[in-house]
């Protein structure tokens, strides 16, 4: 499973709209997202409004291809965009940065552990 995090900046001004949209995503987007191989989603806004999201998937190609084909999120998206700046026409599920990830606590204590490393 592919850990995948990212950056995206919502609005000053529409920081509380876009957390209540987020406190009751619609059940349908929901039910893409886990039929689309999105598993462990989370989304964490800072109060200027920087937006990290971490998802774990098999892979984020696919993942994106996947919610491509599902109707609600072309509808979700459309309403989403407005509430981010910098996204240079790109929709909010493409258009994010992707962050590299420098350490994860399990995968080196599984290597510490390993007689053989």
């Amino acid at each position: 499973m592919r850990r995948v995090c990212f950056q995206l900046q919502v609005r000053p001004d529409r920081i509380e709209e876009y957390t209540e949209r987020h406190a009751a995503v619609w059940p349908e987007m929901l039910r893409a997202l886990k039929r689309s191989g999105w598993h462990n989603y989370s989304l964490f806004l800072r109060e200027d409004g920087l937006l990290i999201g971490y998802v774990e998937v098999e892979s984020l190609e696919s993942a994106q291809a996947a919610m491509e084909a599902e109707e609600v999120n072309a509808r979700w998206q459309a309403e989403m965009s407005e509430f981010f700046v910098e996204l240079d026409g790109a929709r909010p599920d493409t258009g994010f940065l992707e962050l590299r990830e420098v350490f994860h606590l399990e995968g080196q204590l599984a290597a510490a552990d390993d007689p053989a490393s």
